[in-house]
């Protein structure tokens, strides 16, 4: 069972709208068995559990890498059948570098290469984000302030996340792992979801 967005807009935002609320409780919870298992809860089921709960009833392939190709405006993501290895790859490097790099550089990186790989049919973004969000609330010891979580507000204003990402992306062609244009845009958004800022 799923509705297209171009059937019924209308219900297809309302499910979309939804299915974040759902994601995000099924977020708190996971950053609550993160605390205590640290490094070893970030593993490609918990992604798998963060993307069928966004893309429920909105996509058919929610909660399995994609087996297609996907298109993009600005992006080519790899060829589907390096998925698998390049997710094994990404959730390798979190777990290698969790107690090395500091928070932001760790959740930068999440938030680019899920992005850059696109391992999923629908919900790329969405999974991304919230696996950002999960990093930083961990590894800094749990659930901060404000009203405004920092996913809901790269949603809310994406042009700096889109240039963010653009910037990775062009230092990655050039053989370079730099998202230090991602990283003080994130440091921001979560400064200011702690002092319960308004979104621009």
């Amino acid at each position: 069972m799923f509705v297209l967005e171009n059937e019924d807009r209308t219900l297809y935002d309302r499910i979309q709208e939804r299915n974040l609320s759902r994601q995000y409780d099924l977020l708190v919870n996971c950053i609550e068995i993160g605390l205590i298992q640290g490094v070893r809860a970030f593993d490609k089921y918990f992604l798998w559990s963060l993307n069928a709960v966004a893309v429920a009833n909105i996509s058919q392939f929610g909660g399995r890498f994609r087996e297609e190709p996907v298109y993009l405006k600005d992006h080519k993501p790899p060829h589907f059948e390096k998925v698998p290895r390049l997710m094994d790859q990404f959730v390798s490097t979190v777990q290698e570098n969790w107690y090395i790099w500091p928070e932001y550089t760790l959740a930068s990186y999440v938030l680019w290469r899920l992005n850059w790989v696109h391992p999923f049919i629908e919900g790329n973004g969405r999974t991304a984000r919230a696996a950002c969000y999960y990093i930083l609330c961990v590894r800094s010891g749990g659930l901060p302030g404000g009203k405004i979580i920092l996913p809901e507000r790269i949603r809310r204003n994406r042009n700096p996340y889109y240039e963010a990402l653009s910037e990775a992306d062009r230092a990655w062609e050039n053989s370079d792992l730099d998202f230090s244009k991602m990283e003080a845009y994130i440091a921001r958004l979560f400064d200011e979801q702690v002092l319960d800022m308004p979104v621009d």
